[in-house]
């Protein structure tokens, strides 16, 4: 658990701005950043909004599916001036079967990241976890491209904000094959990005925090702080291999992973 939590907001404006971000997401709509009306808004407030958006679509009869990180790249962090990613969780109506369609009516200004996924089998608990525990507890990884929407109007915010929009989660997409944690370089692990059949982006596992494992691990630790951790047989996706790279309706994607085939979808 952690020490003390820092919130500058009562509860009353926590459910407020689930209710402001989720609409926005639910309706595709653009909405300025949370932070110009609560401008002393912490991360532990952030992530109380987060969860209470969790809360609702659960009350509402959705699955949460599965966690994200996001902000997975050292030069990214320093660039943004955080020490930490940030997470984010993945509902059910979020998931597009691999050569699937993604309906752009339904985003607002969609881009894909190329991403490795793991999905474990036994619990991971911080603090104090690491990238033994995370490949102990793995069952497999399996490739993914992650849709991301930030709902803020001309990609303005700030980090705090971020968080409270659901770290831009909305459609992901997982396909290619599964492959043993044991069989495959993490780090060395080639992605090639593909755009209407044009190399958009390349990039290697190591991108992830110098390997995907260690973003797992980081989100076991965040998670600690909340007096919560990751179930056995929860689906992580590990953060951008790639930059993200905008798409609208008429594309089509196809992401090549090194030795685990492919993922695509279009856009429509």
């Amino acid at each position: 658990m952690s020490e003390v939590k820092n919130n500058k907001l009562t509860r009353a404006q926590i459910e407020d701005l689930a209710v402001h971000c989720e609409n926005a997401e639910l309706e595709a709509y653009e909405i300025t950043k949370v932070t110009n009306d609560y401008p002393d808004m912490t991360f532990d407030d952030a992530y109380d909004v987060q969860w209470e958006i969790r809360r609702r679509k659960e009350d509402r009869g959705n699955k949460i599916v599965g966690m994200k990180m996001g902000l997975t790249s050292w030069a990214k962090m320093a660039q943004m001036g955080v020490e930490t990613p940030i997470y984010g969780f993945l509902a059910d109506y979020f998931s597009v079967p691999d050569g699937g369609v993604v309906n752009t009516k339904e985003l607002i200004h969609p881009k894909i990241e190329a991403e490795i996924a793991f999905v474990t089998k036994a619990p991971l608990k911080g603090p104090g976890c690491h990238i033994g525990d995370v490949l102990a507890a793995t069952d497999f990884v399996i490739p993914a491209v992650e849709v991301i929407d930030s709902r803020y109007k001309d990609f303005k915010f700030d980090l705090v904000s971020v968080v409270a929009d659901n770290a831009s989660s909305t459609r992901f997409i997982t396909g290619g094959q599964m492959a043993d944690v044991a069989d495959v370089d993490l780090k060395t692990l080639g992605v090639v990005v593909e755009k209407n059949g044009e190399v958009v982006e390349v990039g290697a596992g190591a991108s992830v925090l110098g390997h995907p494992a260690s973003s797992v691990a980081m989100l076991a630790n965040m998670l600690a702080e909340r007096g919560e951790h990751i179930p056995a047989g929860t689906f992580i996706m590990t953060g951008g291999i790639t930059a993200a790279i905008s798409v609208e309706a008429g594309d089509n994607i196809t992401v090549r992973y090194q030795g685990l085939g492919s993922v695509s979808a279009r856009f429509e």
